[in-house]
């Protein structure tokens, strides 16, 4: 990931896969056939003003409702609580603890939650538009961190000088009661079991490694991992607004924050001002169709790395075609599995970690040189620049401790929608259309996404639309070659959603705005400054 941490999305793998980044979970079963109602997700050429936003899902799911205008009676004391703001960490910030219900449909049980919130303050001295939450993705990535390291001091001045920026880790994620499951030397064995089983064997390792995961979770965790869903998270984000004494949410959210965002649109339409959703999902899509589509997302942006990699001297993957690099790339997962390799150190890079530094290394095209270094090196047998890229997606630190984006990411996504596969013959019979979508990644990517059918919570939720009527326009933005967030997924969001404009861009890596070009940058800042959204169909060219 780039230093403002887009994160991986939605990984209901957690960590034995890098690769299923997004796994969201749907359909309680597999298939090698297309989903009954979807459409192709390859994104659509047409060009200009209201063009290019086609509905990919299923045009049957069932529309997001919002909820009453008025906040129910017994949801008030939760927005009328006062903040006790405190200086903390990095110069300039505030930071508190905001009470929430466990439980929104018993919020007089008794159980609360505490959820941590940070912010800077807007720094101008002139009128101020109110507050500017924001989210990073994952699920599971740290607002208070993003805030506290990127967005407090890396946003453009304009927006700082007119927005206080805050943060909120959602439910279950790092300082907001956080989702726990292994210990750390458990998880060191759990991302490196095979993710593309060879024999029974092996099959029953990881079908083991998903078990024994769910279980640890459902024991460390408590009541939490019921009440960690997308609504709820929305719901919380609300009260905050309401603390906070907003009218309007005014919200950018990446990668699975644009999920969090038009959830937040969709049931509260009427509280929603200038949100941008970048690198967006589509909600009407299956689990299955999910990590399909991603896995072609993935594909994708293994050939650009592929293409200019070939054209380089040196490339570790030839200086033939895309296709011969693929094939050699494939070759080295495939050693490694046989035999992996040294990294000066216990752990050795086995096939797992491999394709995880591979992936966490599509998030961003800045980190394709580094790529490339990692790759020669493993060829002569040495792993540890792989093993590097691999432990950064985790977020394992040096001293081997993890953070909690790994187990807060299935929490939510196990439970935002059904599983995906039930068990492991589902997953042989859909391998056939994930390698087809990706020749390099699609079997991890296919056994990667039989997490959630093993996960203890029963799912809260379904694949369904978000429309949104009544709220303001709603910038959504689009990258063509995004690996993480198919540009498709774009699409389809605009699509349903009726005041959405998509804003394009043209280009590689996760996300665009702060990193696709001063093109991006500029429409999203005038839409966040005067509330004025591009035209619809709008685009920008890498570079621009």
């Amino acid at each position: 990931m780039d230093s403002r941490r887009r994160l991986l999305l939605r990984t209901s793998c957690a960590a034995i896969v890098a690769a299923t980044l997004l796994v969201s979970g749907c359909s309680s079963g597999g298939s090698d056939t297309e989903d009954q109602g979807e459409k192709s997700a390859s994104p659509d050429k047409s060009q200009g003003q209201g063009q290019g936003r086609e509905a990919i899902g299923d045009a049957g799911a069932k529309p997001l409702e919002p909820l009453p205008r008025a906040v129910p009676e017994e949801l008030k004391p939760y927005y009328e609580q006062k903040l006790s703001w405190r200086s903390c960490g990095v110069q300039g910030f505030e930071c508190a603890t905001m009470r929430a219900p466990l439980d929104y449909d018993k919020p007089d049980s008794g159980k609360d939650l505490k959820l941590a919130v940070a912010r800077k303050k807007a720094s101008g001295s002139g009128e101020k538009t109110g507050s500017l939450m924001v989210n990073p993705g994952g699920p599971g990535g740290s607002a208070i961190e993003y805030v506290q390291q990127a967005a407090g001091i890396g946003y453009p001045a304009q927006v700082r000088d007119r927005y206080d920026i805050v943060g909120m880790d959602p439910r279950g994620v790092a300082r907001s009661e956080p989702v726990k499951c292994l210990d750390d030397k458990r998880m060191d064995r759990y991302t490196q079991v095979d993710q593309t089983p060879d024999d029974q064997k092996e099959k029953d390792a990881l079908v083991k490694a998903y078990k024994d995961f769910a279980a640890s979770c459902e024991k460390e965790s408590g009541d939490i991992l019921g009440h960690v869903s997308t609504v709820e998270a929305a719901r919380d984000m609300d009260v905050l607004r309401g603390v906070l004494g907003d009218k309007k949410l005014h919200y950018v959210g990446a990668s699975y924050g644009t999920f969090l965002g038009a959830t937040y649109a969709g049931l509260y339409p009427q509280n929603s001002g200038r949100l941008v959703l970048d690198g967006a999902m589509d909600p009407s899509l299956s689990m299955l169709r999910v990590n399909r589509d991603q896995t072609g997302g993935f594909e994708t942006a293994f050939q650009a790395f592929a293409k200019d990699c070939v054209r380089k001297s040196g490339c570790p993957l030839g200086s033939g075609s895309v296709e011969d690099a693929s094939k050699r790339m494939s070759a080295l997962f495939e050693k490694l599995d046989a035999k992996p390799a040294r990294t000066g150190e216990s752990r050795k890079l086995t096939e797992s970690l491999a394709t995880t530094g591979v992936i966490r290394a599509m998030y961003d095209e800045g980190s394709w040189p580094r790529l490339r270094d990692a790759l020669k090196q493993a060829v002569k047998g040495d792993g540890a620049q792989l093993l590097g890229l691999a432990d950064e997606y985790y977020e394992r630190d040096p001293d081997g401790s993890y953070g909690n984006i790994m187990f807060a990411n299935p929490a939510v996504n196990c439970l935002d929608l059904p599983a995906a596969f039930s068990g492991p013959e589902d997953v042989e019979k859909a391998v056939p259309d994930f390698e087809k979508a990706s020749p390099v990644f699609g079997r991890g990517f296919a056994w990667a996404a039989l997490n959630c059918g093993y996960w203890k919570q029963q799912p809260t939720g379904e694949p369904h639309r978000i429309t949104a009527e009544g709220a303001d326009p709603i910038l959504v933005v689009g990258t063509t070659r995004d690996p993480a967030t198919p540009y498709a997924w774009s699409q389809g969001l605009a699509a349903q959603l009726s005041p959405a404009h998509l804003l394009t861009y043209d280009g590689d890596g996760h996300t665009a705005y702060l990193r696709g070009g001063q093109c991006v940058d500029d429409k999203v800042n005038t839409y966040l400054l005067t509330g004025k959204a591009p035209s619809d169909g709008t685009k920008c060219g890498a570079g621009e």
